[in-house]
């Protein structure tokens, strides 16, 4: 007999309540994890206090020997087209410290824990109009709601794309499509974002979940140890991906804000996002 015993992995029940005011968490009896993500119930509001959950998330999902399929969404309409109003507070109090432990820290991690600590397959979905749609289009596979419309705003607000956005569009836009996107603010719809390989099908709104179901009872007809070790052949593009852009990307980016002495999402950029949005609208949201 061992001398020590397994240290307990994390159970379901306890991280369901733990990030219940981030996310809502199902969990099928086959393992296969819905995870929406959620401010107040209603789409994503991006705050330091979420933008830090989210690779706390993965690294819990990833923990738990029980789960083997995750699903990725947001909640209501949007996916993601608003900022807390308040949800910035921290890092302008304290931008020295903020800008690594959010800005360079979190936002490193919730990108390669997306890639490195899940080794399950995962089914990003775009439920709606938004930014930072890197956390869905990264997943394994990839749904668009039929009225999803994407685009990346950092140059329109002064900012450096260079927090994850950059390595996911120039791996499935390449050199060209990418630099148009990141450049000129582009917003993409579901149907051009299914032409450029973004994602892989477009549904009805109203189905995306049922789809991503189905995606996985797919994906549970085989082995276990034939998804976890399929999933590390297909992700290898991420992972080689994330090793040669992601820290530099980073650090480009923050030195950008630092040396303009800003926080990187503080009140500026609050109402640039506002400005940004009305921006989008106007190219095509509704």
């Amino acid at each position: 007999m061992s001398l020590q015993e397994f240290v307990n992995a994390p159970t379901f029940d306890d991280y369901k309540e733990r990030f219940k005011d981030h996310y809502a968490l199902d969990r099928r009896a086959d393992g296969v994890v819905l995870a929406r993500a959620h401010t107040l119930g209603g789409p994503i509001q991006l705050s330091v206090q979420n933008h830090r959950s989210l690779g706390q998330l993965f690294k819990a999902i990833g923990a738990d020997p029980a789960n083997e399929v995750m699903i990725f969404t947001g909640s209501g309409d949007d996916f993601m087209m608003d900022a807390d109003p308040d949800g910035f507070q921290l890092e302008e109090q304290d931008l020295a410290y903020w800008a690594y432990e959010y800005a360079y820290k979190d936002g490193r991690i919730n990108v390669s824990s997306l890639v490195n600590d899940l080794e399950i397959p995962t089914i990003g979905i775009l439920n709606g109009p938004g930014f930072h749609s890197e956390i869905a289009l990264m997943c394994d596979l990839t749904i668009a709601s039929e009225d999803a419309v994407i685009y990346d705003l950092h140059y329109d607000i002064g900012s450096v794309p260079g927090d994850g956005i950059h390595s996911c569009f120039q791996e499935l836009l390449g050199v060209k499509r990418a630099a148009y996107a990141l450049l000129t603010g582009e917003a993409m719809d579901a149907q051009t974002m299914l032409r450029y390989g973004l994602v892989n099908e477009v549904v009805p709104k109203d189905q995306a979940i049922t789809r991503a179901y189905q995606l996985a009872d797919h994906i549970m007809s085989q082995p276990r140890t034939t998804r976890r070790l399929t999933t590390q052949i297909v992700r290898r593009p991420w992972k080689h991906r994330i090793v040669n852009d992601l820290d530099g990307g980073f650090g480009i980016q923050m030195f950008g804000h630092l040396a303009k002495d800003r926080a990187v999402h503080g009140r500026g950029h609050i109402s640039d996002c506002g400005a940004y949005v009305k921006k989008g609208r106007k190219n095509g949201f509704d």
